[in-house]
């Protein structure tokens, strides 16, 4: 099958692509910031999703799958950048999609667009509306473009429309909110509070964006991976060490002193559990995950160990 990746140089992205290539299948990328040691078999075109060279780049190549990793965080646009790529972005993309005879679109989006609050159910399911557009501000174009993704079910019937929801991901790249939550050796946490926090392997995560490709299930599905851990013995098992800190100071150290730099809103995702059912994406696609939650922190551990520089402590990747 013809099928470009959006977002290619994402960590997960990558993996989904260099997978899909290595099984036969012609892959394509669109990458604004493009992917530096791409195997010379995986064309990547640096496009903006909303100009026209991307609808020209539907037109010409003729995918039969496009798999839309593309969007970008409140730490690297402002709003106004944030709604025109991930909002504007998805419309177009789907109306190239309708345009041009693509087979199936799949959208990946968030579990954390459910919403972290003290009230909500212990298990998040599908026919759940997303809550987090109404809590944090820095998410609401991308809870809409989710919103919008999943309109195309009725709209065009005849597209074959996927939307996964996707818990955090971690392995051995590091990359993702996760893995950059756990970049220092001091992990902030909020003072009395311990939420389970659900997330799988990177390999997992391309592992079900392949399934989906390859079964084609219509409709909005949860993906999760192992049994949610508590955040205190996630930092631990990741070889970090916690940092509990009132709520309001949360917000004046982020950043500083070695923190991670956290998006507004992030105190409440500190403090509530978001935890999804994933039956129903296993139920059609017979997706399993591969590393449970142990294997999973310790592969992160592996590779992202942190090492002694001076009377500093900071990742050995640096």
């Amino acid at each position: 099958m013809r099928v470009l990746v959006l977002g290619i140089s994402g960590a997960v992205a990558r993996r989904v692509a260099l997978r899909l290539w290595r099984d036969g299948h012609q892959v394509e990328g669109v990458d604004a910031r493009g992917w530096p040691g791409a195997p010379p078999g995986i064309p990547v075109h640096r496009l903006d999703l909303v100009k026209r060279a991307t609808e020209d780049l539907f037109r010409t190549r003729r995918p039969e799958v496009v798999i839309h990793q593309a969007s970008v965080a409140s730490q690297t646009a402002s709003g106004e950048q944030r709604h025109r790529l991930n909002l504007g972005g998805t419309q177009a993309v789907f109306e190239h999609c309708v345009a041009h005879g693509v087979k199936h679109c799949l959208f990946v989006g968030r579990h954390t667009f459910y919403g972290a609050a003290p009230n909500a159910p212990l298990f998040h399911r599908e026919s759940e509306p997303p809550k987090e557009l109404s809590r944090n501000a820095d998410l609401v174009d991308l809870v809409a473009a989710d919103l919008y993704a999943g309109t195309q079910l009725w709209r065009f019937p005849e597209l074959v429309t996927t939307v996964l929801r996707v818990c955090y991901t971690l392995g051995p790249s590091g990359r993702g909110t996760l893995g950059s939550f756990l970049r220092g050796p001091r992990v902030p946490t909020v003072l009395g509070h311990d939420p389970l926090f659900q997330f799988l392997h990177e390999d997992d995560a391309t592992e079900a964006i392949v399934r989906t490709v390859e079964k084609r299930p219509r409709g909005v599905f949860n993906v999760a991976g192992p049994q949610p851990v508590p955040l205190s013995i996630l930092i631990r098992r990741a070889g970090r060490h916690t940092l509990p800190l009132p709520a309001a100071m949360l917000g004046r150290l982020q950043g500083r002193l070695g923190l991670p730099a956290l998006p507004p809103g992030a105190a409440n995702h500190l403090m509530y559990p978001i935890v999804v059912d994933g039956a129903a994406f296993v139920r059609e696609t017979g997706f399993q995950h591969a590393y449970d939650e142990v294997m999973t922190l310790e592969d992160f551990r592996r590779s992202q160990p942190l090492i002694a520089r001076g009377s500093a402590w900071l990742p050995s990747w640096r």
